[in-house]
C-alpha cells in the first residue's frame, strides 16, 4: 500500500487566511494524514462491479406529485403587506447604485 502524501497545514491555512496556532497545525496534520491513510486503505479494494450508492439508506420518492393547484390572488397575497404598491410588495432599497 502506497504512502499518502503530506499535506502542508500550514501552506493551506496561510491560503485560507487562517492563523493557526503550532497546536493546531500538529493537531490539523495528524488528522488529515489519517483521513488520507482511511482513503488509501479503502482504494486497495475492487469496487468495478459495485453499483455507486447515492445515500446510504434506501431512498423512497417522498416528493408528490407535481400538479397545479389552488393560488393566492395577488390582493389576498398583499392583505398584510406592510407596504405595496402596483400591485407588489414594496420593499426597502439594499443595494445601492454602482454609478
Amino acid at each position: 500500500m502506497d504512502t499518502p502524501p503530506q499535506i502542508d497545514v500550514a501552506y493551506i491555512a496561510r491560503l485560507a487566511k487562517l492563523e493557526l496556532t503550532p497546536e493546531e497545525t500538529e493537531r490539523f496534520s495528524r488528522d488529515l494524514n489519517q483521513v488520507l491513510a482511511y482513503v488509501a486503505q479503502l482504494e486497495q479494494w475492487d469496487t468495478t462491479h459495485t453499483e455507486p450508492m447515492y445515500h446510504p439508506l434506501p431512498a423512497f420518492d417522498a416528493l408528490r406529485e407535481d400538479t397545479p393547484g389552488t393560488s393566492l390572488s395577488n390582493e389576498a397575497a398583499l392583505t398584510n403587506a406592510p407596504a405595496q404598491g402596483d400591485g407588489q410588495f414594496r420593499v426597502p432599497k439594499v443595494v445601492e447604485s454602482a454609478h
